[in-house]
């Protein structure tokens, strides 16, 4: 009767360190990373979203070596 308690007890005394001392951390911190990757996700998004509305489509205007005919760009000569 006594030995059944005893050994009750110290398997409740696990269980709670279990929980207390490795479960609960886990999820915390678990939940914390996932917050962490979320701000820094919307973070990103955000910038992206600035850098996309800040930023004009640049429109090529014709320079006048373009418009005389035979000039080719050096970057453009392909062999």
């Amino acid at each position: 009767m006594i030995l059944r308690i005893l050994i009750y007890g110290f398997l409740a005394y696990l269980a709670i360190r279990f929980i207390f001392g490795f479960l609960i951390p886990v999820i915390r911190t678990t939940r914390q990373v996932r917050r962490q990757f979320e701000d820094a996700r919307n973070r990103m998004q955000d910038q992206m979203q600035d850098t996309y509305s800040q930023s004009t489509p640049r429109q090529k205007s014709a320079s006048p070596a373009a418009t005389q005919g035979d000039y080719i760009d050096f970057e453009e000569i392909r062999e």
